[in-house]
């Protein structure tokens, strides 16, 4: 059974503190929390502090991008494009990426059979193979939208331009349909 980390064996107050310094400095700086840990009484080499470091980043960067996802799901009501299922796909495989990232970096006492590694993974894989094929499904959905929505803009700009309105305002009600910013 492996030792517990340096790092784990912290008082919780030293380890949020530690944790807060990693994230302010943008998870660089070794040296310098090293000596700072030192001053406060702890023996953390900058390797060990790095490797925490990066499991932190880890962790951070899944709840900055679930963070992302919820704020992409919460946008407007309206959602013909369907961003919020998007935003949902991003979401599972971000979450299920890190649960994999988490499988491979257990601790040694932590560490999985082979078989339980095997079926976690086989797992993962029939759900990331779900995931695919709904993301694939929604491009494909989204595509229709698009092709659609086109479909219709070129129908109006035909019938805008025989009833006698200008190409500019033809133009106009095009982008308007497709959704495109004018100034």
């Amino acid at each position: 059974m492996a030792p517990r980390s340096s790092i784990e064996k912290l008082p919780e107050d030293v380890r949020r503190w530690l944790e807060r310094a990693l994230t302010e400095n943008g998870f660089s700086g070794y040296v310098e929390l090293e000596e700072l840990l030192k001053e406060k009484g702890y023996q953390i080499s900058k390797s060990a502090i790095h490797r925490y470091g990066q499991k932190i980043e880890r962790r951070f960067k899944a709840i900055k991008d679930s963070t992302e996802a919820a704020r992409i799901i919460a946008e407007g009501a309206e959602d013909k494009e369907d961003k919020r299922s998007e935003a949902l796909m991003g979401l599972l495989q971000s979450s299920l990426f890190e649960a994999l990232v988490d499988i491979e970096d257990a601790k040694e006492d932590e560490k999985m059979s082979p078989m339980e590694k095997f079926q976690a993974l086989s797992f993962a894989g029939k759900n990331v193979a779900s995931l695919i094929q709904a993301s694939t499904k929604l491009k494909a959905y989204q595509a229709e939208v698009k092709q659609r929505a086109e479909a219709a803009a070129k129908e109006v700009e035909r019938v805008v331009k025989k009833g006698g309105l200008s190409d500019e305002v033809a133009d106009e009600i095009r982008r308007k349909i497709l959704g495109i910013a004018t100034k």
